[in-house]
């Protein structure tokens, strides 16, 4: 009888154990974790109005889910542009210029990567950095376990080996597996589902550990130049005949209709001073280029898409954190030309942008596009989600900006922020945390916020708006509480405050090192 309890025992023990083995080929060992995993997105180049969360007709499933399970901000802020954006997300910090702009991550300032490494996390990140790769600015150096990516600022996605002789920015090409450059590149390879291999890889390697993990992905679609595969080409290509004011209309329609804005505060902005007129345009090419485009931001979407079934069969869905951003709004810049006879919007040996009057319409009802420091320059759509922790189907109007993502990471992962690290004194963290927002409450938020980028300015306090545009070259002033697309400027009514404000932003240009470029 002893003898049968004992090989029924050992019996129990040996499926258990065979269990436990299989879980853990599989990635499936259920862990009692005592902080979430993180996993940061973030596009390149993307209006606030492109995916359909925000209005947008490109399909993205992946995102509608993350939305309607999760939380989607209505003024949520970034840089404008792709390097001082990535340089304050990263850090927690406003950007610090030097004399040639160059030196946005510094040896006083530790990244997310090297804080979250402190609390325990395995960290990775996959995709565009554009802040250097040197041994104070690569992302090997500064906090990331894994690195797979393009260190610099734009390239070919079929090919980033690939030079355009007739493309300014050709040179920026540095790919890289983490000290290990990459010059050769598969007939199949695409950045945007090679940074998704990656990053699932990772995922799949870092969930077999007890300890959390944090992704950063950083995906260099939709910017320019615009390329995609034919097949994602092909379902939109005849989508964009309506031409960018209707598109437009359209898409601030279904902001309406969804409850993402209202018409008081959020009228339709006019036309930019930038945009062209659909009628004369070549409208076959124009199509083709917003087709593209479309297409571009449809594949991130797919890789979401393979990111969620990862954690799904990883185990590690219920205790991951996702958030969704963009750096920037859309773009206007237009490095390749618009004639069509020379340029050919999709396949991987041109060069070609969507041009100003579409990257002022990707962020319909707002004003303006990337570089600019009005709200269609600097406000990204931003999605959190985290199953049992972030109330489902939520819009927040609470602001939120890319200096609170770092603080928050350092909430959620129990560490504090450093007054010290590798034998340097860290600058003062100037982000918030946005948990009590993440939870449903509101927070007591910035007094205000700066911007500035190539003499484009701007500042808020609370509802306020000071802003400056380079090519008109005078302040405006806005209430955001009644006047988000920044329609009615109140400057020759408050000129006091006007001052007041200009004053505040010279003292913060003085502080981070803005040179004067009117």
């Amino acid at each position: 009888m002893n003898y049968e309890k004992k090989n029924q025992k050992l019996a129990v023990i040996f499926v258990l154990t065979a269990f436990l083995t299989a879980c853990t080929q599989s990635g499936q060992v259920a862990k009692t974790p005592s902080k979430p995993n993180i996993i940061l997105i973030m596009v390149d180049d993307m209006g606030w109005s492109d995916i359909q969360p925000y209005g947008g007709e490109v399909n993205t499933p992946n995102l509608n889910r993350l939305a309607a399970e999760g939380m989607r901000f209505t003024r949520f802020y970034n840089n404008a542009k792709c390097t001082t954006t990535r340089a304050s997300l990263v850090t927690g910090l406003y950007p610090r210029r030097d004399q040639k702009d160059e030196e946005l991550l510094r040896t006083n300032m530790i990244t997310f990567g090297e804080l979250l490494k402190e609390a325990g996390y395995q960290t990775s990140l996959s995709g565009k950095w554009h802040l250097g790769r040197d041994s104070v600015k690569h992302p090997y150096y500064r906090g990331f376990d894994e690195y797979y990516g393009l260190l610099d600022g734009a390239c070919n996605f079929f090919n980033p080996a690939a030079q355009d002789p007739d493309y300014k920015g050709a040179k920026y090409r540095y790919f890289a597996h983490n000290e290990e450059q990459i010059t050769e590149f598969s007939d199949d390879f695409y950045t945007t589902d090679a940074f998704t291999d990656h990053a699932i890889e990772t995922i799949r390697r870092y969930s077999q550990n007890e300890a959390p993990f944090f992704v950063h992905i950083t995906y260099n679609a939709p910017h320019y130049p615009i390329q995609a595969w034919p097949e994602d080409i092909a379902k939109y290509v005849g989508k964009y005949r309506m031409g960018w004011e209707q598109l437009r209309k359209d898409r601030y329609a279904r902001q309406l209709a969804m409850g993402l804005i209202d018409s008081t505060t959020f009228p339709l902005s006019g036309t930019d001073s930038e945009a062209y007129d659909w009628e004369s345009a070549d409208q076959e090419f124009e199509d083709l280029r917003m087709a593209v485009y479309a297409a571009m931001i449809d594949r991130v979407d797919q890789n979401i898409g393979r990111l969620l079934q990862t954690l799904e069969e990883t185990g590690e869905a219920g205790n991951t954190m996702i958030m969704f951003l963009s750096d920037n709004g859309g773009c206007a810049e237009e490095p390749g030309g618009r004639n069509p006879e020379e340029r050919t919007p999709g396949p991987g040996s041109d060069y070609v942008a969507v041009g100003p009057a579409w990257g002022w319409a990707q962020n319909a009802p707002f004003r303006r596009y990337k570089v600019w420091m009005h709200e269609g320059g600097i406000t990204t759509p931003f999605i959190a989600w985290w199953p049992g922790h972030i109330p489902a189907d939520t819009i927040t109007r609470e602001t939120g900006h890319i200096i609170d993502i770092l603080p928050t990471f350092a909430e959620i992962a129990a560490v504090n922020y450093p007054t010290t690290y590798h034998n340097h004194e860290i600058l003062p963290v100037e982000g918030k945390s946005l948990m009590p927002v993440l939870e449903g409450k509101t927070r007591e938020g910035h007094d205000e916020l700066y911007w500035e980028y190539t003499g484009n300015r701007a500042m808020q306090q609370g509802d306020l708006k000071l802003v400056w545009d380079k090519l008109v070259k005078e302040w405006e002033l806005y209430d955001l509480s009644t006047d988000r697309t920044e329609t009615h400027n109140l400057a020759d009514q408050y000129p006091d405050k006007v001052e007041e404000l200009v004053g505040k932003w010279t003292a913060w240009a003085e502080r981070t090192g803005v040179k004067n470029s009117d």
